[in-house]
């Protein structure tokens, strides 16, 4: 999962890092939520996790601001010292997904985002096939059939299409595809991103006359949609 961190305290964030980078998740630190509210307005994460004091905005108001703009599609934590059963309630209410008070376990941090990784079908638990429409992805030996014909595609096309259909619908950045797809490599730019999607748009037929929609958002991304028989 690719995860964004809002906390002041740096070696509360160091930890924290280090226990998700260890099993195996994407971390972004961001250490004011006016820093973290910037970066979603051009950027994506699988999961958000709060502080709620800070130096400029508090945790509820982020929180307030992620429900508004980007809805709930992404689940957000709260980490914090505030403890009473009043805070609790009222995180969980204003729109947390869950809500942990400090000092917390790696165990306990790792389970959590397990469950809701499980929840939001976050999970790295892969199943061996991903179907949608005439597109079937066989996992285990990496081929794509279209209408029951085989498509070739190059390793890092085939990634980045599993990677879109396992996210139908959610505006990706580009940022987060290149680190999904690419691990972000130094010698990959986001010029790449859009050359391969311009490839898969055509390999695999993603246009409104098939009743698919591969965009790129400007600023952001790209997202693509199955389209109702409204559209």
């Amino acid at each position: 999962m690719r995860i964004a961190i809002l906390e002041d305290d740096k070696p509360t964030a160091d930890i924290m890092t280090l226990w998700l980078q260890s099993a195996g998740h994407s971390v972004h630190h961001f250490s004011t939520g006016q820093s973290l509210i910037s970066a979603l307005k051009r950027d994506t994460f699988d999961l958000c996790i709060l502080d709620w004091m800070l130096p400029d905005i508090n945790g509820d108001e982020v929180l307030k601001w992620i429900r508004e703009h980007l809805g709930w599609g992404i689940p957000v934590f709260f980490i914090t010292s505030r403890d009473s059963k009043e805070d609790i309630v009222a995180g969980l209410a204003r729109g947390a997904d869950d809500y942990m008070v400090k000092p917390i376990s790696a165990k306990e941090l790792l389970a959590r985002i397990d469950t809701v990784a499980r929840r939001f079908k976050l999970t790295g638990v892969e199943d061996s096939i991903v179907e949608n429409g005439p597109y079937r992805f066989d996992l285990k030996s990496r081929i794509l059939t279209i209408n029951g014909e085989s498509v070739h595609l190059t390793q890092k096309e085939y990634d980045l299409a599993v990677f879109l259909f396992k996210n139908i619908g959610r505006l990706l950045s580009r940022d987060h595809i290149l680190e999904a797809v690419w691990a972000k490599s130094a010698k990959v730019t986001t010029r790449t991103v859009d050359i391969h999607m311009s490839r898969l748009r055509k390999k695999l037929g993603l246009v409104e006359e098939n009743g698919w929609r591969l965009s790129a958002v400007y600023h952001h991304g790209y997202r693509l949609e199955q389209m109702s028989s409204d559209d």
